[in-house]
């Protein structure tokens, strides 16, 4: 038990020896991060539109089919497809509990909202334009996106590790060094910055459109803002 107890302490010795004396294969190395980043125009663009019952003089509550129906055939007319559109909520309202006793009314008025995706700033002034008033209650943008993100995400990835390449190779020249090659990649980090807008009124929607219209006649006409996508990546090379 003895003799293996020492053979074994031996084994254990040798072994730290040679760790301690392995040859380490990048003795040297520069730790470098790279960053690419682009702005694009969406050209996926999802609107809310809430629409609700309710009463015209002389002719009762509108009803929520009649509603629907209208602003399904206006959205056609603009050249959105059905498919482009879509129920994001449905539900139905009381009112004021007071008034509905006062004036003896126990009617339900329902409301109905949709996400239109729409292409460009010129569809969305249609839309507006085509909007029924005293139907729409609320219409704002939900958020922006564009049909080739993926491939811009992929691109840019590309782009901010050949930048960290390039800068690893000028900044080892500067020591009369050259750069290898890598050791290690990480993950490229993304930021992205899309466009979420704050709730609007129908009522400012069809006042940026107006704006919209005059800044065209201008000669400028306005769009959306751009979105910001950008990756940072750190990348470690061996030194030679």
């Amino acid at each position: 038990m003895k003799k293996l107890c020492l053979s074994f302490l031996f084994a254990l010795s040798v072994a730290l020896s040679f760790a301690q004396f392995e040859k380490n294969p990048f003795p040297k190395t520069i730790t470098v991060t790279g960053s690419a980043e682009i702005e694009i125009i969406p050209d996926e663009i999802y609107v809310q539109v809430d629409l609700k019952e309710y009463e015209k003089k002389g002719q009762g509550k509108i009803s929520i089919e009649t509603i629907k129906k209208n602003f399904l055939n206006h959205v056609r007319t603009i050249g959105i497809q059905d498919s482009l559109i879509s129920v994001a909520a449905y539900d139905g309202f009381g009112g004021n509990p007071w008034l509905r006793k006062k004036n003896k009314k126990n009617e339900l008025f329902a409301s109905i909202s949709y996400q239109v995706k729409i292409k460009t700033s010129k569809q969305l002034d249609d839309l507006v334009e085509k909007l029924d008033d005293e139907a729409t209650t609320n219409f704002y943008i939900q958020r922006t996106s564009h049909s080739k993100l993926s491939e811009y995400k992929k691109q840019l990835k590309i782009q901010a590790i050949k930048a960290a390449k390039e800068k690893a190779q000028y900044l080892t020249e500067a020591i009369d060094e050259k750069s290898g090659e890598a050791v290690t990649i990480n993950e490229p980090t993304e930021y992205y910055q899309p466009y979420y807008n704050v709730m609007r009124s129908n009522v400012m929607m069809k006042e940026q459109a107006m704006a919209n219209d005059m800044s065209a006649a201008d000669g400028n006409p306005a769009d959306f803002r751009k979105m910001k996508l950008r990756y940072d990546v750190t990348v470690v090379f061996a030194m030679q």
